[in-house]
């Protein structure tokens, strides 16, 4: 479901990229009336803006749906946490724990070896 929608929310982001690059702008009008020509479109000079605009406005709904819908969508996921929170139970947990007490394993005098340190270095 959510790769549905994130689908549908990409292409709503590309319609009103597209949409919007393509629509003239107010001062459109202006240059061609000096005889640039640029106001001529597929749709006609004014039904290319009722179109474009209805278009790019159901476009921006969707985008704007979408957009809610992936929010709402992360943060209910089942099992997700901050990650500050994930790092601060750590701590918590590390420190209500008790230390593991463990045998030593250092040599008692008995044990020890036997001789004289400064015969044993070499020279």
């Amino acid at each position: 479901m959510e790769n549905l929608i994130t689908i549908i929310h990409i292409l709503a982001a590309t319609g009103v990229i597209g949409l919007v690059l393509l629509q003239h702008g107010k001062g459109a009008d202006m240059g061609a009336a000096f005889g640039s020509g640029a106001s001529g479109s597929l749709f006609g000079v004014s039904g290319s803006s009722n179109f474009m605009s209805k278009a790019t406005a159901i476009c921006v709904a969707v985008f704007f749906a979408t957009s809610l819908t992936l929010a709402y969508m992360a943060s209910h996921r089942a099992g997700n946490g901050s990650v500050v929170g994930a790092a601060v139970k750590s701590q918590v947990i590390k420190a209500d724990a008790k230390p593991v007490e463990t045998k030593s394993t250092e040599t008692t005098p008995s044990s020890a070896p036997v001789g004289n340190a400064a015969k044993d270095i070499p020279h």
